[in-house]
């Protein structure tokens, strides 16, 4: 059932929309790390999606969940953006940061194709200003110099490929930019204390006994 209760005319009656996100990763984390326990948003924030939901829950039509998980969606990023806005929120660096023209167009390259061989120079041609111009402001607004944000964001990736899909780890280290299986072991050990395979076989034992001890 997706309704619990009587609908009523009423335009002063409560409605309560519930949603949730299940899947989880190495990237969704480093946003739900810097959020607060309970995040609020003015109403007006997502008031047309939350309207549109409202309608669509107590139907039954093709293509509804379909419908509903991209509301659900456009709920979620108008309440982050809105969050975003207030300069008192603990909004991590590196989401600050794309608002940034220089920093912000350096991050979107990295993350649309982080396993390009980027230098720091073809990022600076990309954002259009200098090498040196390009470094020392993406390491004040973002916290780190461009390639250490590039190595952190291709071993997240690679550690939610590893948990996520059984590629083997020489394949997963040419989709996330390194040779071979052993330049990402390096890497990943480097910044994450274990190799890629550890991190594998340790996520197939929580999993494992996550479903032992399952009601």
């Amino acid at each position: 059932a997706r309704t619990c209760g009587m609908p009523t005319p009423s335009a002063d009656a409560t409605v309560l929309l519930s949603g949730a996100f299940e899947r989880q990763g190495e990237l969704s984390e480093r946003l739900l790390h810097s959020l607060p326990p309970v995040l609020l948003a003015p109403a007006e924030a997502s008031s047309f999606a939350a309207d549109l939901m409202a309608e669509e829950i107590v139907k039954d039509r093709p293509g509804q969940q379909l419908v509903l998980d991209r509301l659900l969606d456009l709920m979620l990023v108008s309440a982050l953006r809105t969050w975003f806005d207030n300069p008192d929120a603990d909004a991590p660096a590196w989401c600050r940061a794309l608002d940034d023209p220089v920093v912000g167009t350096a991050l979107r390259l990295l993350h649309d194709d982080p396993a390009r061989p980027w230098t720091v120079a073809e990022l600076a041609a990309g954002a259009g200003v200098s090498r040196a111009a390009l470094a020392r402001r993406f390491t004040v607004l973002v916290g780190e110099p461009p390639m250490a944000y590039l190595t952190s964001w291709r071993i997240a990736l690679a550690a939610d490929l590893l948990r996520q899909t059984d590629l083997t780890v020489g394949t997963i280290a040419k989709k996330v930019g390194y040779a071979n299986a052993f330049a990402l072991s390096v890497a990943f050990k480097r910044l994450r204390g274990m190799r890629p395979s550890d991190h594998r076989d340790s996520d197939h034992r929580d999993r494992v006994a996550t479903t032992r001890t399952a009601p």
